[in-house]
């Protein structure tokens, strides 16, 4: 197989198992403390959150190997932006931690400002490497603002 697509599989899987480990995190939380919080109208049913994650951990993974095959002819700006993904990416699991498996929503919030920071530092260097990099986090991106949204509604209800 081609180095440069073995690349963009292995971070692909890696974001993948992120994306199993959250989920192992969330599981119990989903049908024992979840559904006791008050949570606002625009909250999506539980269904949606396992095919975004899904879809958003793929398109991650995507950027991230375009960019680290990029190596040779930026190795500065692939290196930061890959130290920038990998941070983001350990903040994504930690969330899940925090909200979910010490059920903690304002925690959770003040980390998740963390994570969109990161991701949005990530999405800087990924562009000046590849524009097609960056474009791919923006719906992880916009999915994490909803995400912040959502968690500040749920702690402003539950408090």
């Amino acid at each position: 197989m081609n180095q440069k697509i073995t690349k963009i599989l292995m971070i692909v899987a890696t974001c993948l198992c992120v994306g199993y480990f959250s989920g192992i995190i969330t599981k119990e939380s989903i049908t024992t403390w979840y559904p006791t919080l008050i949570k606002p109208s625009f909250n999506p049913p539980n269904w949606v959150f396992a095919p975004v994650w899904t879809t958003l951990y793929i398109l991650m993974g995507v950027a991230a190997g375009v960019v680290w095959n990029k190596m040779e002819s930026d190795r500065i700006n692939v290196r930061k932006g890959l130290q920038f993904f990998t941070i983001q990416l350990g903040l994504n699991l930690l969330w899940s931690f925090l909200f979910f498996g010490l059920k903690n929503p304002l925690l959770a919030l003040i980390e998740l400002t963390l994570l969109w920071l990161m991701i949005y530092e990530t999405f800087m260097v990924f562009k000046r490497v590849d524009k097609m990099a960056a474009i791919l986090l923006i719906p992880y991106l916009a999915w994490v603002s909803f995400a912040g949204i959502l968690n500040a509604a749920i702690f402003w209800l539950n408090r």
